[in-house]
């Protein structure tokens, strides 16, 4: 049995204040941890600054503040915000520490004895401008893949494909615009080539990656690993690279180490041995991340850690990204929120509950909808789960002399049940399916009221207080599961219920109906409703004028078309096309013919106008596409066209993108 469990969430990067889309990620670790230590497993969460890099030091420079300074300033700040949201690390440090500078020496000195460092000249860009070489976060350019503009230079945001910088197409020095100039520099490569069959192996195992990152990576594996420029050259704000002169470890090397190190930090201070995590059996290791790191943390990574002769993770639980109201966080709408500017208005708690129901163990988006956010917050945890509590808590505490009594026999099977939803509300944990906790954990809560409801105590005590206790005593104890259950997800909440009960802090086996005949302290309110207003205070405070600026462009676009409504697509009826047959149309340089499939709607004949797009209409067939399935025929000059399928070109490069429906899809479903 494996006895040491070690948990990672990304290291948040110390520039910048913590804001809702990264809580995402921290909360789904901490929820899980602290269902892990209720339990008691040997689990700890390990977290740390990331703290090296250019934008950090240029950050320091226009402060006018040493870099050390400005990472000290952004520790504190972050540690607090994640305190105040109830997030609770074993250990929160930083990057920067003699620990990480260690391990990263060794880790690279392993990769050179072991030959998998290169030496190679390479060509960069330098701003003459603010005369330094230009990391990637800081050019901007065109996508050398998909074409999509206002790019980084290391990874695309639209076709998450990774690149050289040197590949940006039409390059912009993102702090002065200036056009950068390519200037020579010998720089050090991670053999990662060497590792393609060792990572298509470990990736391959079942249990280390959700399926749908599997299929991410088996197409980056698929088209060849690039080796890594683990390089950058001074001035740099980060380790120096051991017998070089002027050069340094690139971020990206040393902020995964970081995990290492900090939890080196917390052995040493709690009496542990860091080779029992890293290097000996008994360990395993979950990095939770988001999906804009994959490429990091399941294939640099484990490299590195095979290279070094270290523990490989056990899983990379995968997360998606954090929309509002259905769109990207926006400054200019309000929607782009601070941690801090959250606590400012509203209990963290709600927060925390709200993202307990939509977390799963797959790697969607998680949406909020304000709208859904105060319904769903006030009719689960304010009218069912904490409406429990107070109900029959207060009750016995002003009426009944603070005192429970027994469980009646006309609530057992309310207990039984309560009690058999434990092992599925266990096992939904376990497997990081936090709303379908969530949801077992209401359905008790939905049945703890209705038998309050109807056994109405407040009408028992004028004829028979005892019964009147006893019926309040099942609720309390009712009310008691639900707060060990939901105690990973509101560690607060569930801290005071155990003041009024006068308990000892909950362990997951305290999940029972145990308490009879003994006094209970005073009742305090659990949690508050919340109302719009505080949101909307919320979203003023977070508005700013930065995206609502008039910009102004060097070029003209097509004047907009007619003003339509929505109604107008609504008549468009999209279905799930199978490639039958695609080849080009003899006479037209512009043509492709397609025969699709429409499952029960029959098969149909679509002439396409991709044809200087597509390299070889062959390889469209078996592609499942999306077509306008109820567009008129039209009749041409090589047949009738019986549909239309949908793509996208980017701009008048016209490079072709498919919408795609999933492999699972059906010919002939609609698509909404």
């Amino acid at each position: 049995m494996t006895s040491r469990i070690l948990v990672t969430a990304a290291l948040p990067y110390a520039n910048g204040s913590i804001h809702l889309g990264h809580l995402v990620e921290y909360i789904q670790a901490d929820i899980w941890v602290r269902f892990l230590k209720m339990r008691g497993q040997d689990a700890i969460y390990v977290c740390a600054d990331d703290t090296h890099g250019t934008p950090i030091m240029i950050k320091a420079m226009q402060e006018g503040i040493k870099p050390e300074e400005l990472i000290e300033g952004f520790h504190a700040e972050h540690a607090r915000d994640f305190s105040d949201f109830h997030i609770e690390f074993d250990i929160y440090g930083s990057t920067h520490c003699d620990e990480n500078r260690k391990w990263s020496e060794r880790i690279y000195q392993s990769a050179l004895d072991k030959g998998h460092i290169e030496r190679r000249s390479v060509e960069q860009n330098f701003c003459p401008h603010d005369e330094l070489f230009l990391p990637d976060r800081f050019l901007r350019g065109k996508c050398p893949s998909c074409g999509a503009e206002d790019q980084y230079g290391d990874v695309c945001e639209v076709c998450n494909s990774t690149y050289q910088s040197t590949e940006l197409i039409d390059p912009k020095c993102a702090l002065c615009g200036t056009t950068p100039e390519r200037r020579s520099s010998e720089h050090l490569f991670f053999k990662l080539s060497d590792f393609s069959d060792f990572l298509a192996d470990w990736t391959g195992t079942e249990g280390h990656l959700q399926p749908e990152i599997h299929n991410f990576v088996a197409n980056w594996l698929k088209e060849g690993l690039r080796d890594w420029d683990i390089t950058r050259d001074g001035p740099y704000f980060g380790f120096e690279i051991p017998g070089e002169e002027n050069k340094f470890f690139y971020v990206w090397l040393d902020a995964p180490i970081g995990y290492i190190a900090n939890n080196e930090r917390w052995c040493a201070e709690n009496g542990r041995d860091v080779a029992d995590y890293w290097e000996k059996p008994g360990t395993k290791i979950y990095h939770f991340i988001g999906k804009d790191i994959v490429y990091f943390h399941v294939l640099f990574w484990p490299a590195m850690l095979k290279c070094a002769d270290l523990n490989l993770p056990t899983m990379v639980p995968v997360h998606g990204f954090l929309t509002v109201e259905g769109t990207k966080m926006s400054k200019s709408r309000g929607t782009f929120i601070n941690a801090r500017t959250f606590l400012e208005h509203m209990d963290p708690q709600a927060l925390r509950y709200y993202y307990a129901t939509k977390l799963n163990s797959g790697v969607d988006d998680l949406d909020i909808s304000f709208t859904d956010f105060v319904n769903r917050v006030n009719a689960e945890l304010v009218n069912k789960i904490a409406n429990l509590a107070s109900r029959s808590m207060s009750f016995l505490y002003k009426r009944l002399d603070a005192r429970l009594g027994r469980i009646p026999d006309d609530a057992r099977d309310l207990i039984q049940n309560a009690e058999a939803a434990v092992p599925k509300i266990e096992a939904a944990y376990e497997a990081r399916e936090f709303a379908a906790a969530a949801e077992l954990i209401n359905q008790v809560a939905e049945s703890g009221n209705l038998y309050l409801q109807n056994a109405e105590p407040w009408a028992a005590v004028k004829k028979d207080p005892e019964r009147a206790r006893d019926i309040c005593t099942a609720a309390v104890n009712v009310a008691k599961i639900i707060s060990v259950a939901l105690k990973p997800v509101l560690p607060k909440l569930a801290a005071d219920v155990e003041n009024i009960l006068q308990v000892e802090p909950f362990t997951w086996a305290d999940a029972r109906a145990d308490l009879e005949d003994r006094p209970i302290g005073e009742f305090t309110r659990l949690f508050e409703r919340i109302e719009m207003s505080q949101i909307n205070k919320i979203v003023e405070a977070s508005k700013t004028n930065e995206e609502s600026a008039v910009k102004q462009y060097d070029y003209e676009v097509p004047a907009v078309k007619d003003e339509i409504v929505i109604d107008d697509f609504a008549k468009c009826d999209l279905r799930v096309a199978e490639v039958l047959l695609s080849e080009p149309v003899p006479g037209s340089d512009k043509l492709i013919k397609l025969q699709i499939s429409l499952g029960p709607l029959g098969e149909r004949t679509v002439f396409a106008g991709m044809r200087k797009a597509v390299d070889d209409p062959a390889e469209l067939v078996g592609r499942k596409l999306i077509c306008v399935a109820n567009l008129a025929p039209r009749k041409m000059r090589f047949g009738v066209s019986e549909g239309m399928i949908i793509a996208t070109t980017d701009g008048k490069d016209g490079n072709l993108n498919f919408v795609s429906a999933d492999e699972n899809t059906k010919p002939g479903e609609p698509v909404s």
